[in-house]
């Protein structure tokens, strides 16, 4: 039996929503293979500026620390646009969050669930089979380089240490040593110095994985060819604002942002999960939010932060069920409630 400790941030919009249905599932996790979970809710985001006047309270920081493991919702939305810089919810809880705890990779999945190919916009045979991870990147470049205004305009300084592409490359290619031996990465190596210090590096670190082909694309040729042959991919290895993109755009061959987790992790077991969709205000507080995403990202915490293989596995199969039955949202095509989704999924994995 384990102790399951981690710290829950609701988050802004349909964070809490969402949230309430993975905590039902871990709850019925926890019942069914005999764990404690222990759970420390706190503030973050929009949420915690309205309450206490900062995006990431000492309290929350402190949790997150001690704990190593977050279950994040989402932060963000117009009700906080007119801040700047880092009193804005997003730069001034998740960037220090990643920064101070080093979460350096970011990693997504993009595999294409059967039930959901026809909800894809592109033709089928474009969908089947897909089945790729991005490692992004997390803690460098230009969201963390010197910012800033002058007499002549605005500047993002894009930077990167041969150590920070080192050690996010290792963790593609032991990814990719457990998956099907192939890494992409992508840089812009034709015109930036950053991508040619990263390609550098990249091809030093494939020396020591002679198992795992290597190929390389630029970012923009990459953007059309994981539409076209997605199947191809096995693991992605890209920079910060590249990974950003690339994942967003990896969410169209899954039918839904509603359904993709990411994790991001350090050295070690230390982690924050989270869905890869945004706040989502306009529909919050009406039971429309798939909460399937935050459910499988909980999953992942079980997974990577506390070695728990069987309970993320029950998890995902019911998931699973969930799809294959069509016990949905709205967005998927089914008629059911944020919180019913999460009720489903717990009842399945009780048995």
């Amino acid at each position: 039996m384990s102790n399951i400790n981690f710290t829950y941030l609701p988050g802004d919009g349909i964070g809490p929503e969402v949230g309430a249905a993975a905590l039902s599932v871990l709850q019925a996790v926890a019942d069914k293979f005999g764990h404690t979970l222990e759970t420390e809710h706190h503030l973050v985001g929009g949420a915690a500026i309205d309450a206490v006047g900062t995006p990431l309270p000492d309290d929350t920081y402190a949790s997150c620390k001690k704990t190593g493991a977050i279950l994040l919702g989402a932060v963000g939305g117009p009700k906080w646009d007119h801040l700047e810089g880092a009193d804005r919810p997003e730069l001034g809880s998740l960037l220090p969050l990643r920064k101070n705890l080093n979460l350096y990779a970011n990693i997504r999945p993009a595999k294409v669930h059967p039930a959901l190919i026809d909800r894809a916009p592109l033709k089928r045979e474009r969908l089947e089979g897909v089945d790729f991870v991005v490692v992004r990147e997390l803690t460098g470049g230009i969201y963390f380089g010197e910012k800033g205004r002058d007499e002549q305009g605005a500047y993002d300084i894009c930077r990167y240490s041969e150590m920070e592409v080192e050690r996010i490359a290792i963790k593609a290619f032991d990814l990719a040593m457990s998956r099907k031996k192939k890494v992409t990465s992508v840089d812009k190596q034709n015109v930036l110095q950053t991508s040619r210090l990263w390609r550098e590096t990249v091809i030093r670190v494939a020396k020591d994985y002679p198992e795992v082909e290597l190929e390389h694309l630029l970012v923009d040729a990459m953007t059309m060819h994981m539409l076209t042959h997605g199947q191809s991919f096995d693991v992605i290895l890209t920079e910060n604002m590249f990974g950003d993109i690339l994942t967003d755009e990896a969410s169209v061959l899954c039918g839904s942002m509603g359904v993709i987790p990411s994790a991001s992790t350090s050295d070690g077991r230390t982690g924050m999960y989270e869905p890869i969709h945004g706040s989502a205000p306009d529909i919050a507080g009406q039971g429309k939010a798939n909460p399937i995403a935050m459910i499988l990202s909980a999953s992942w915490m079980l997974r990577l932060s506390f070695g728990l293989e069987a309970e993320a596995a029950a998890i995902e199969a019911s998931v699973d069920a969930a799809l294959y039955g069509a016990h949905l949202t709205g967005d998927l095509g089914g008629k059911l409630s944020t919180s019913e989704v999460g009720k489903f999924i717990s009842e399945h994995i009780k048995g």
